[in-house]
Order: structure tokens, then sequence, then C-alpha cells
């Protein structure tokens, strides 16, 4: 099973990269932000926990987002792999991650970091907030904040899986198809050593 974190701050093309990804190694998309709304809106015992603390305005706990990961991971037991999208976002996360994905027999084969600069990323958020009406896509400064805070809270994410030997980074500036083929050629790597 190919389970893959995709990292990369607002802005760097994680959406772009992670269909195409889904769609030639057929993996699930796993999107915590999806799953909450998923659970919510099905009812699940979950859902209904992470709903009351949102409504609160509180985070919802690590061990709730795991849960609700591990509904998933199970439901899909024959998927090629999953992608991991704005999860984990703390070394705490990953662990309860790596252990979540351990007592199902599989782990993180690898994290992908999608290396672009500050001044490219503003670019990238401003011209993508003159058509996604979203405000935070709309002022430099919340731009450059979101980008220093995603700075900050993930860089000891990368190192946790840089420990594990299993952090990559790939330029995320160029044609979106030679980021792709860069991406490609880590996994490929991969799945060749796990043959072996």
């Amino acid at each position: 099973m190919l389970n893959i974190v995709l990292f990369g701050p607002p802005g760097a093309g994680k959406g772009t990269q992670s269909q195409k990804l889904i769609d030639k190694y057929n993996l699930i998309h796993l999107s915590t932000g999806d799953l909450l709304r998923s659970e919510i809106a099905a009812g699940t015992e979950l859902g209904m926990k992470a709903k009351s603390l949102m409504d609160n305005g509180l985070l919802v706990p690590d061990e709730v987002v795991i849960g609700m990961i591990a509904n998933k991971v199970k439901e899909n037991k024959h998927a090629g792999g999953f992608i991991f999208d704005g999860f984990p976002r703390t070394v705490p996360q990953a662990q309860g991650l790596d252990k979540l994905l351990m007592d199902l027999g599989t782990e993180i084969s690898c994290m992908i970091a999608l290396k672009v600069d500050d001044e490219e990323l503003t670019k990238r958020l401003l011209l993508r907030g003159q058509t996604s009406g979203r405000p935070d896509d709309q002022n430099e400064e919340l731009i450059r904040k979101r980008v220093v805070e995603y700075n900050t809270k993930t860089t000891p994410v990368a190192d946790y899986y840089a420990g594990q030997d299993k952090f990559y980074s790939v330029d995320g500036i160029g044609e979106i198809d030679e980021i792709f083929n860069n991406i490609c050629a880590h996994i490929d790597n991969l799945k060749e050593k796990q043959k072996k």
C-alpha cells in the first residue's frame, strides 16, 4: 500500500498534484476538512462530537481526527493507498497516524513537500484570489501570515519524517507536468526499493 503525505504551503500546488497522483497510483484522497464535513453530514458519533466542538469555536482534537481517518482506511482496505492532504500538521498527529497505520498493518511510505519560495506563493495566492472568492487569498498581509504559520508549525513534521528517511522535497516551481514527473520519480524509486 502506498501512503503519501503531500505537504506544502498554501498555493504550492498540492490540490493539482494530488489529483494527478490519485489518478496515476489509484490512491484515495484523505483531506481532513472533507472527512470532518462528511462525518458531520452522515451524523456519525465522531461527526457530532466534532460539530459540537466546532460550533463552540474549539479545535477538533487529534484523537477525533485520527478516528475519522481510521474509519476511512478501514472502509477502503483494498485501495492502492492513500494521499494525506492537510494532515498531519504536528508531530503528535504524525505519531498518532503512524500508530494507527501500524495497527492496520501499513505505514506512511513517504512525505513529499512541494517547495515554493514565499514571494512566488504570495503571487500565486493573490492571483488565485481573483477567481477563488476566498478573502484569505486576496489580502497580501493575511497570505504572508499563513505562509509564516505554515513554515513555523510544519517544519517539525518534515523533520519527523526526515528522521525516518521518508522525506522528499520537490521544487514546486515550473510546469505542472514537470513537477508531477519529479514527484513520480521519488515514488517509483520507493516502490522499486519496496519490491526488493
